[in-house]
């Protein structure tokens, strides 16, 4: 069951990755327009906000990575926690003010994550 847990917490950490990748370097390319619904005009205004954004999604992976690493389970699974229940609290809020797409994208999988690692 640990090895599930960790998997998903690596899962959610890979996602936090590609959110990085699409904000910071991908905003005002196809992909990112296509996959956040902009227009060019839109994403080309607001490119420093989401390489910000993107930014701090890569201090998320970066938390949750770190919790994998760990030697000491007990601390890991502190850090994975805390950095879980960040990304749920992020989801949410993305949710309430942006889209609700993101309690689905971001939150649920990290909520998911967090059970299986309490169950662990």
């Amino acid at each position: 069951m640990n090895a599930i847990a960790n998997a998903m917490v690596g899962l959610v950490g890979l996602l936090h990755v590609y959110i990085l990748v699409l904000e910071m370097f991908l905003w005002t390319r196809p992909l990112g327009l296509r996959i956040f619904r902009n227009s060019i005009e839109k994403a080309t205004d607001s490119a420093v906000l989401a390489a910000n954004q993107g930014l701090y999604n890569g201090f998320l992976a970066a938390g949750l990575f770190w919790g994998l690493a760990q030697g000491d389970p007990g601390f890991g699974f502190k850090v994975k926690t805390f950095f879980l229940l960040c990304v749920i609290v992020a989801g949410i809020y993305g949710a309430a003010t942006v889209s609700r797409r993101i309690l689905f994208v971001q939150a649920a999988p990290a909520a998911v994550a967090l059970l299986l690692l309490w169950l662990a």
